[in-house]
């Protein structure tokens, strides 16, 4: 385990307040899951930050170890990791992920005034 591949996941997960781990990027995405995770969050109506992880080989490879998730996409808010794709679409259809991102957003613009 890397511990300058670790320092930059947790770099990148601390500055996005919405950060989403994927198989390419939202408009090619390289995988089905990544894919519906991404559809789904273009839907919440906010913008949000991504890493290709397909790109990044030492990510793809240390995050499963630093969010204990083994799997990809892995969305992140404000820091907590929320989940992966079926997680995200359930959230989704119960209205869940949209308050999860509105406050996220929210938040942010409060720190920023």
């Amino acid at each position: 385990m890397s511990t300058e591949v670790m320092e930059q996941i947790k770099q990148q997960i601390e500055s996005n307040d919405i950060l989403l781990y994927m198989k390419g990027s939202p408009k090619l995405p390289q995988c089905g899951f990544s894919s519906r995770a991404s559809q789904v969050l273009m839907a919440c109506g906010e913008r949000f930050a991504f890493v290709d992880i397909l790109a990044h080989p030492e990510i793809r490879q240390n995050l499963p170890k630093y969010a204990n998730w083994p799997t990809f996409p892995q969305l992140w808010i404000k820091g907590e990791l929320v989940g992966g794709s079926d997680i995200i679409i359930e959230l989704y259809e119960k209205g869940e992920l949209q308050t999860m991102i509105k406050e996220a957003v929210g938040n942010a613009d409060e720190a920023a005034e």
